[in-house]
């Protein structure tokens, strides 16, 4: 059996890429070659996917803007299936805003505010889709997914559909439900209320402008590098353990926000793992507290 061939029975070869960098998308601009990348555009292409790969034995990885994903140096030999703009739909039936998973978490933000909807302006700056965000319950500034969803339809592991309310998702502290089952959210419904437009946008311009001051936007990153661990920051921990600045290769602990590590330029996935694993010793050296990646690291990079 021909692998792309049967592939391309599912997805037109114009949505099919092979051979490219991980670099080209993820937001650390870190990655080796991906063997090929497939961008479905409805949940009956991700079912069948699921499905062929199921019959040859493959697993396969989700990606959607790539924005907490540190990829290998040494690239990706399993499929990938990219939710990106071609599942990026969004509609509004009274308060509630559908769209499907690969629609830009800031696209949705700024839907809602410009039909008079507040609860989600705390996403307008996080540089992820809906439906990776929908996974972690990605979150900032004390709000979180998991207080707006309403319900999520996703592709099973066995290839087919199905719809969980926001309760059945068990979110948590940047997981949920979904995040280890090797399910696809494809879209989501989110339960918001009627507010004042401009109010809605100050607060998102407010927000923004936080964001700007406090985080290293000028480099790639992958955000958060680790987990907020109970009762402490990790920043605060890393910078308390003399880490601000440290440095392998092109990666450096943000000197701006030591809670992120960032490409400062030419940054390998091995140069951020030598940082990631000397922060996690010093710190545990230093507090005795043990600090758990945030950022999802595919393969391993050497």
């Amino acid at each position: 059996m021909n692998f792309f061939s049967e592939i391309e029975k599912i997805i037109p070869r114009e949505r099919i890429i092979v051979g490219e960098s991980m670099d080209k998308y993820t937001t650390f601009k870190i990655g080796g070659r991906a063997e090929v990348i497939v961008e479905p555009a409805n949940s009956g292409e991700i079912c069948a996917l699921v499905e062929l790969f199921n019959s040859l034995g493959t697993s396969y990885l989700v990606l959607g803007n790539g924005s907490n994903i540190l990829a290998s140096d040494s690239g990706i030999d399993i499929p990938v299936i990219r939710i990106g703009k071609n599942m990026s739909g969004i509609s509004l039936f009274d308060s509630t805003v559908t769209a499907q998973a690969g629609a830009a978490l800031s696209a949705v933000a700024n839907f809602a505010m410009e039909n008079s909807l507040t609860g989600l302006e705390f996403a307008a700056g996080i540089p992820g889709t809906l439906g990776g965000g929908v996974i972690m319950n990605a979150g900032a500034y004390g709000g979180e997914l998991k207080n707006v969803v309403e319900a999520v339809s996703f592709v099973g592991p066995d290839g087919k559909e199905y719809v969980a309310s926001g309760d059945e998702m068990e979110f948590g502290y940047r997981t949920s439900a979904l995040q280890d089952g090797g399910c696809i959210v494809t879209a989501v419904s989110l339960a918001l209320r009627p507010g004042k437009k401009a109010d809605i946008a100050e607060k998102m311009k407010e927000l923004n402008r936080r964001r700007r001051e406090k985080q290293p936007l000028e480099y790639p990153s992958a955000g958060s590098t680790f987990k907020r661990p109970a009762g402490h920051y990790a920043g605060t921990l890393i910078q308390e353990a003399g880490l601000k600045g440290y440095a392998v290769g092109g990666a450096a602990v943000s000197e701006k926000h030591t809670g992120f590590i960032i490409n400062k330029g030419g940054a390998t996935g091995a140069d951020v793992l030598a940082v990631m694993d000397h922060v996690i010793k010093t710190v545990y050296d230093k507090s005795g507290v043990v600090l758990e990646p945030e950022v999802k690291i595919w393969g391993e990079s050497k």
